[in-house]
């Protein structure tokens, strides 16, 4: 995970101040601020409906807020059309035109803008260079794979030098494992290119692998903003905690029984610790430092590099843990086998909604 954010910049790329978007009775973005900084890599992540979408459109000038400021490079774009605005969008389907080839795709935004044919190649096969497709500019688009696709898209939006780019879910459509090859590679040519991208992805990992930081959106509402560090290992939010990445949440009468408190507490599974249960290895439940407690195996599920495995305790509470798969004790694991469970207190976190 990059936990390292971008230089700072005095302006922001983008700006959206108290928006909001309606349609109808639907509130699809209810007073947003946020701001996305110069050169940065920004995804907006959330599930379907969440309002990250509409966020995008607005900066592309295809939806107007109902309320509120979108300003592009400090400027108010809420009356400038898609044209006028310093961005270009990449959408999922790639949008590519069956009919032309490859090389007349990358340049179409070049011969819309009246720039000679000379130069309009000249400058496509600097960016298919740049793609690592120097070979493809006589192809149709049907004659190249999901990710070839995908980077001549890039190609195309590129080419105009736009100082913002949109990506809308754009590696979707893509098999697993190209998917996360074309992480690697959009992240490090939005490095090499430097321009801001704001990325829009249902996909917790993706935005994990790729962002410089990220805002959490649910309901329309931004729950969270931060680096993939900070919204994986400090979530505000239960919503937060949920979306991204698996946890254990406690609350109430559960918390109560684990912490001596009835705050809400969040502890991800790959911070509790597995050890055979003998006599004496339980200290008080409570101490200054850590948590343990007695608990039995439930379900074991092999993932590749590790195994989550379901405990539960004689109260009737689920907690999850996730064990590296050279763990000594996986192979002595069995069901309704009794273990200690236990963590750092300083890797519970407690949650404020």
């Amino acid at each position: 995970m990059n936990q390292n954010p971008p230089p700072a910049s005095g302006q922001s790329a983008v700006e959206f101040q108290n928006v909001s978007c309606h349609f109808g009775e639907v509130i699809a973005v209810n007073q947003v601020d946020f701001a996305i900084r110069e050169g940065e890599f920004f995804s907006m992540l959330g599930p379907s409906g969440s309002g990250k979408t509409t966020c995008l459109r607005m900066i592309a000038g295809f939806e107007n807020p109902t309320e509120g400021i979108v300003r592009i490079h400090g400027q108010d774009a809420g009356n400038l059309p898609p044209y006028e605005r310093d961005v270009n969008t990449v959408f999922q389907d790639y949008a590519l035109f069956p009919h032309m080839s490859v090389g007349e795709n990358v340049e179409y935004g070049l011969m819309i803008r009246n720039v000679s044919k000379v130069q309009r190649k000249k400058q496509a096969l600097e960016m298919l260079d740049m793609i690592q497709l120097p070979d493809v500019y006589d192809r149709k688009p049907s004659q190249l794979s999901g990710g070839q696709r995908q980077r001549v898209a890039l190609a195309r939006a590129l080419i105009n030098k736009p100082r913002v780019l949109l990506l809308d879910e754009p590696l979707g459509a893509l098999d697993l494992k190209l998917r996360e090859q074309m992480q690697m590679e959009l992240k490090l040519l939005q490095r090499k290119v430097g321009i801001t991208f704001v990325f829009v992805t249902h996909d917790q990992e993706e935005a994990l692998t790729m962002s410089d930081r990220i805002a959490v959106f649910n309901n329309g509402k931004v729950e969270q903003i931060g680096t993939p560090f900070e919204i994986y290992e400090k979530p505000k939010t239960s919503f937060v905690a949920n979306f991204v990445g698996l946890s254990n949440i406690f609350e109430g009468a559960i918390s109560q029984e684990i912490f001596g408190n009835s705050n809400t507490h969040l502890v991800r599974p790959e911070k509790i610790q597995v050890a055979e249960a003998t006599e004496g290895n339980f200290p008080n439940n409570q101490d200054s430092s850590s948590i343990s407690l007695k608990a039995q195996v439930g379900v074991l599920v092999y993932t590749g590099s590790h195994t989550k495995v379901e405990f539960y305790t004689s109260s009737g509470i689920k907690i999850l843990a996730s064990l590296a798969n050279s763990h000594s004790i996986l192979p002595s694991l069995a069901k309704d086998k009794e273990v200690k469970l236990s963590w750092n207190q300083a890797d519970s976190q407690v949650l404020v909604g």
